[in-house]
C-alpha cells in the first residue's frame, strides 16, 4: 500500500475528483485500511492500492470541488461523493483507491465490506457505481417501514 496522492488523471475535466478505473472506498480507522489492503494485495492488488488518511481526503479530494461551502447544494453526482467522502474524512474515516486492471470492482466490493467500509464508488468512464449500501438510506428505509 502506498500513501495517496492527487494527479491529474484523477480528475475530471471541471476538476473534480473523478479517477477513473478507480474504486476509492473510505474505511473506519487506519487499521482497517491496512487490513483490507492486505486483503487486496492477496487477491493480486500489488502495489494498486493507495491509502489516503484523513488529512489527505481532506487536503487534497475535497478541495477539487473548487466551490464554497454555501454552494455546494449546486455539484453534480461526483461533487456529491466528495462531499460525502469529506464528511467521512472529518469523521476520522481513511480512503483507499484501489486500481483495477479489469472490470473487478465487484471482487473488490466484497473484499471492502468484509472489511467494513462506509463507502465505496467505482469511477467508470461516465457512470460512478456505489458498491456499499448508503447506511443513511438504510435508516430512512427501515424508518418507513414503522
Amino acid at each position: 500500500m502506498t500513501p495517496f496522492s492527487l494527479d491529474s488523471s484523477m480528475t475530471s475535466m471541471g476538476g473534480v475528483f473523478y479517477p477513473t478505473g478507480h474504486v476509492f472506498a473510505m474505511v473506519p480507522s487506519d487499521d482497517v485500511a491496512h487490513a483490507a489492503a492486505e486483503a487486496l494485495h492477496a487477491l493480486g492488488y500489488d502495489g494498486a492500492v493507495r491509502h489516503a488518511t484523513p488529512e489527505a481526503v481532506l487536503t487534497d479530494i475535497v478541495p477539487t470541488l473548487g466551490v464554497e461551502e454555501n454552494e455546494l447544494q449546486s455539484v453534480g453526482l461526483e461533487g456529491e461523493i466528495v462531499q460525502r467522502i469529506g464528511e467521512l474524512a472529518q469523521q476520522g474515516h481513511h480512503g483507499l483507491l484501489v486500481a483495477l486492471g479489469k472490470d473487478d470492482a465487484h471482487e473488490v466490493a466484497e473484499v471492502l465490506n468484509a472489511y467494513g467500509a462506509t463507502a465505496a464508488f467505482h469511477y467508470r468512464e461516465l457512470v460512478i457505481e456505489e458498491l456499499v449500501p448508503d447506511q443513511d438510506d438504510d435508516y430512512l428505509e427501515d424508518e418507513d417501514d414503522d
